[in-house]
């Protein structure tokens, strides 16, 4: 005889089986993040070049926005500042000989910028790489003076 009572044993591993199917494991999860991973990383890897160049062509571009500032120092008061008023001399009226004639605040900021790097700008008037001018560079990214790394010298 046939029996008419409900197999819900059944339909239990059924269901189980399907949700199990249907959904993923931890190692599935872990093995997809770990793959994003390694992707990202290669990619920060391959653009810390990028970021060298970058940080390069700033410090350029801030070197020529002060040499501008300098040769307007200069028409204002027919000399550059001397090394020892430096690229401060833009932006604070020096209180060293030779006083400026005719000064003006000459930077928007309140100090001269750094480079990239966060080292000060060197300057020297007179120059000693540039005898018959002055000097004006950043000393990059290793920050040693006279390093073939220093940029605008």
């Amino acid at each position: 005889m046939h029996h008419l009572t409900p197999d819900f044993s059944s339909g239990f591993s059924r269901r189980r089986r399907r949700s199990s199917l249907s959904g993923y494991t931890l190692f599935e999860i872990m093995l997809v993040l770990g793959i994003i991973a390694v992707l990202v990383g290669s990619a920060i890897y391959m653009l810390s070049g990028n970021l060298d160049i970058a940080k390069e062509q700033r410090a350029k571009s801030d070197l020529q926005a002060i040499s501008i500032q300098l040769q307007t120092y200069e028409l204002l008061n027919f000399r550059k500042p001397t090394t020892e008023q430096g690229l401060k001399a833009l932006v604070q009226m020096p209180t060293s000989e030779p006083k400026p004639q005719h000064w003006r605040k000459l930077w928007k900021d309140e100090s001269v910028p750094r480079d990239p790097w966060d080292n000060e700008y060197v300057y020297r008037n007179p120059g000693k790489y540039k005898t018959d001018g002055f000097d004006l560079y950043s000393l990059g990214r290793n920050g040693k003076d006279g390093d073939p790394e220093n940029i605008g010298r």
